[in-house]
């Protein structure tokens, strides 16, 4: 007997009837866990050893990339030496002058010959050690030498013949309490002047001497011209003899350069520091344009109106204003500067003008900045030998910069002058006209310490 009143149908599906097989891992599947034949350990492993296989593949093409572009690049030429030769002692420094290269060593000085690259002769008579040397040929297998030893003198010397002749020590004195220490040298090209900067116990200076190189050629002529007669009337006297005529064939040399007496190197200038800043001694205005129509150099600061009293008070409200600065940092006094930058200068026309006839290849003036100092200062070198070397120097022509000078440089043609600021500021100014060509700034916080032309 059937009491349904309702036909049979299909219940609904519920959670209590869903599979539960599986679930306990379905966190740990992977993905791609149907496809992979190996277990689920062994496939992770194999994933990241192609991770790490593609990161080394992308790694390898990068570099590959980078050597094809170093290729695509002018690459540089490597030099290697062609020949040596050997120094009996140690050496310091050389300079090259003509076909010879000199070399200062920690006992003397050495001449070796650029040709055969052997050694030519020798000077270690004082057995002082050599540590800067400048040389300049001069013209007739002459050659000038200006070497600074380990005491801080300047030797002077003459290379003629292949043997040295010592003209003279730029800054010997007979008392040595007041010996000055030489810190730089500087000889111009083609050897007409030399510049040296010296120091003394509280005090630095710079001199600049012409060198009488014409006279000291002709000295030399004379000399050739003697060794050779001698020679001559020798081997006439001993012509019987070939062993006296061999050892006379060597003797002349040296005789004769023992004999040399050349002319000693002319002090054109001396050029001081410039002096601090202090009040005026004028009473108005008219006595300022008095000193100036006398032939004071504007552009010092020198000549100015400002009293004592103003500097004091222009001071005192400047220590008071940054007081807590100056704490920081500790205040400086203002000294005199110990140490200068110099440069000797072919003509131009902000020097000599346009109408006036000079050599070209031949220094008109030198152009100096001391450490600290906001002036390049130009003196001019064609002066009289009647006015005092030692007397207080004014420049010929002044540039005021905007920041104290770190360093300058010269272009090989002398037409371009290069300078650096404390502030990382390099200008370029056109020496012959008077006027910059271009002013870079560097990146703040740097500071240039030296500059060069290429």
């Amino acid at each position: 007997l059937n009491s349904r009143k309702y036909p049979l149908g299909i219940p609904p599906p519920s959670e209590k009837d869903w599979p539960k097989e599986d679930e306990e891992d379905f966190f740990l599947l992977d993905p791609d866990r149907k496809r992979d034949v190996q277990p689920q350990s062994f496939g992770m492993m194999n994933k990241l050893v192609m991770q790490v296989f593609e990161s080394a593949m992308e790694i390898i093409e990068r570099r590959e990339m980078l050597q094809e572009a170093q290729k695509l690049k002018v690459q540089p030429k490597k030099c290697f030496p062609t020949a040596e030769f050997q120094v009996t002692e140690r050496a310091n420094c050389l300079a090259v002058s003509g076909k010879y290269i000199f070399v200062g060593l920690s006992v003397g000085l050495a001449a070796f010959s650029t040709c055969d690259f052997k050694d030519v002769c020798a000077w270690d008579a004082d057995k002082t050690e050599i540590c800067a040397i400048h040389a300049s040929d001069l013209g007739n297998e002459c050659h000038v030498l200006l070497a600074v030893d380990e005491m801080g003198l300047a030797w002077l010397f003459c290379f003629h013949n292949k043997s040295f002749l010592l003209i003279k020590i730029l800054n010997e004195v007979d008392d040595i309490s007041q010996r000055s220490t030489c810190v730089e040298v500087v000889l111009s090209r083609g050897g007409d002047y030399v510049g040296i900067l010296l120091q003394g116990n509280t005090k630095a200076w710079l001199e600049i001497y012409q060198l009488p190189k014409d006279s000291w050629l002709t000295e030399m002529e004379k000399n050739v011209g003697a060794a050779e007669e001698l020679a001559c009337s020798e081997r006439r006297s001993s012509s019987s003899s070939k062993v006296g005529t061999f050892l006379l064939q060597e003797v002349p040399v040296s005789v004769i350069q023992a004999d040399v007496e050349l002319d000693a190197p002319v002090l054109l200038l001396t050029v001081r520091p410039p002096k601090p800043i202090t009040g005026t001694t004028f009473k108005g205005p008219l006595d300022a344009l008095k000193e100036v129509d006398d032939g004071s150099m504007l552009g010092l600061g020198y000549n100015h109106l400002i009293k004592d009293s103003q500097w004091e008070l222009q001071e005192a409200i400047f220590c008071s204003t940054y007081q807590e600065y100056l704490e920081a940092e500790g205040v400086t006094e203002e000294e005199i500067p110990r140490y200068a930058t110099f440069h000797f200068l072919l003509p131009s026309r902000i020097l000599m003008g346009s109408e006036t006839e000079v050599q070209p290849d031949i220094p008109v003036g030198i152009g100096v900045h001391w450490d600290g100092n906001h002036n390049f200062c130009f003196y001019l070198l064609n002066r009289s030998l009647n006015e005092k070397a030692d007397s207080d120097l004014k420049p010929d022509v002044v540039w005021p910069c905007a920041a104290p000078i770190a360093c300058s440089a010269v272009s090989s043609c002398s037409r371009y002058l290069a300078l650096a600021g404390q502030d990382a500021t390099i200008t370029i100014w056109d020496k012959h006209l008077g006027y910059p060509l271009s002013v870079t700034a560097i990146l703040e916080e740097r500071f240039i310490r030296s500059i060069h032309f290429l």
